[in-house]
């Protein structure tokens, strides 16, 4: 005999709830509560249905690993976040601002794949066949695997693939597909997350790549249900300044391997360029011998790069001085400055502090905090960096400098480029090629730093 009971679900985050509640307990939202009537099947009913089930259970070390091998994108940079290119029955879900290049980038992916011999359906559902084409021809040649169709029901676009049966899927995007047999409007959470579960078991079942484009929130997170991302492989994001040139792809959840590596791109006229030597692209218009700047290393991913944080100093008459950061956390800036203030006898008191991560790198790490000390001590006090010098710490509230992690790594990347010396914590080991000069907190960096004889060195920053 089969027993019926009813179970409560939230359409944001598909967390369960014993009973009906007006707020998710998992995800805070109001109203998404809802009843689901669902069956327990008792032991002799689920003896009868289980031969006929589609999945059976195997040994584990029966399992076939090579059905899971990856296909490169034939973008290294993609490869290189993907881990070796798309999973066959795979969905990855691609978010990013307006106009930052997600349609770029998975095109010239398809045009990649495609000039290799692979097939490819794209569903535009936002732009026009017509459109696709006049941005496709900028981007490279164009063959007859590539495929196109204009449309938003899931159930035709399901009908296309199921008919051609493509390598790779593209629908761009989530939020502008819709079921017929589901309620709400395109882009409303239960027509985003119908459409999603229609195309991810589409995809387990023909063994095809499929790949979504979701919109963002104003915040940056991906619009639509939380569940949209628990149902998907991937998750990627494409993010970078709109007036810079430099994209950065990484991922925040992947299935298929590991979530720290980063893609670098640039956006040129003939689409997305990858970027062989971030550091050096960086640092190629920097002003030597001007106050206000530093240099640090950063670990991207696992990648390490080299960025420059400027500062500005400004007298003010306003009784609140401001403290404005530009790709760097605005609070850590405020306590920074407060350490520069207290600990260092910095008068910071009348003045604004403005500090910019040049390229639109955002930094959120705290090895970059010395520079950020030092740029601004350098545009308070006019004096510039000694040249071919980086710096590299952690700032503590009581102005003591501490390590970081992979320092090793970080002071090599500096030493390529051609920097010859690193103002660092005492605890960083030596590094083979770039002298340390090696300080306790942040009052001993700022004399060294800003008072000693600037280092001779030819170095082309």
């Amino acid at each position: 005999m089969t027993r019926t009971r009813v179970r409560f679900g939230c359409e944001q985050c598909g967390a369960e709830a014993s009973k009906w509640v007006g707020r998710c307990a998992e995800c805070g939202e109001w109203g998404s509560v809802v009843q689901v009537n669902g069956d327990l099947l008792d032991a002799a009913t689920a003896s009868v249905l289980l031969p006929d089930a589609v999945a059976r259970p195997v040994p584990l070390a029966n399992v076939d690993v090579m059905q899971a091998a990856s296909a490169s994108t034939g973008i290294a940079e993609f490869d290189r976040v993907l881990g070796g290119g798309f999973v066959p029955g795979s969905v990855t879900l691609l978010g990013g601002e307006p106009g930052v290049g997600k349609s770029t980038l998975l095109l010239q992916t398809l045009l990649a794949m495609t000039a290799r011999g692979d097939t490819a359906l794209l569903v535009a559902a936002e732009e026009s066949p017509q459109q696709v084409r006049l941005r496709a021809e900028r981007l490279g040649p164009l063959n007859d695997r590539l495929l196109i169709v204009s449309e938003t029901s899931v159930p035709y676009i399901l009908a296309h693939a199921a008919e051609i049966r493509p390598d790779l899927l593209v629908v761009d995007s989530i939020q502008t597909v819709h079921d017929p047999d589901a309620p709400g409007v395109p882009g409303s959470v239960t027509q985003v997350r119908d459409s999603a579960q229609a195309l991810t078991r589409f995809a387990k079942e023909h063994g095809v790549a499929v790949v979504l484009v979701g919109h963002v929130t104003k915040e940056g997170s991906i619009a639509g249900p939380r569940v949209l991302e628990h149902l998907v492989d991937t998750v990627l994001q494409f993010e970078g300044e709109r007036h810079f040139a430099l994209r950065m792809l990484r991922a925040l959840k992947h299935r298929f391997g590991r979530t720290d590596e980063l893609g670098l791109f640039e956006m040129c006229t003939d689409g997305l360029q990858e970027v062989k030597d971030a550091s050096a692209m960086l640092l190629t218009d920097r002003q030597a011998g001007a106050s206000g700047s530093a240099v640090v290393p950063v670990i991207e991913g696992s990648r390490p790069l080299l960025i420059e944080v400027q500062a500005l100093v400004a007298s003010t008459n306003a009784p609140m001085p401001r403290r404005q950061a530009q790709s760097f956390d605005g609070g850590r800036l405020a306590m920074l400055a407060a350490v520069l203030q207290r600990r260092c006898g910095l008068s910071l008191a009348q003045m604004d502090v403005y500090t910019s991560v040049v390229g639109g790198v955002k930094v959120s790490e705290t090895g970059a905090d010395l520079a950020v000390v030092l740029a601004v001590a350098s545009s308070a006090l006019e004096r510039a960096m000694p040249p071919g010098t980086v710096v590299l710490g952690e700032v503590g509230l009581g102005g003591e400098l501490r390590s970081v992690p992979q320092a090793a790594r970080r002071l090599q990347e500096a030493a390529r480029i051609g920097f010859v010396q690193a103002i660092v914590p005492e605890s960083t080991p030596a590094v083979p090629g770039i002298e340390l000069i090696r300080v306790r907190d942040v009052s001993e960096a700022i004399r060294v730093a800003l008072q000693q004889p600037a280092k001779s060195a030819e170095t082309p920053f």
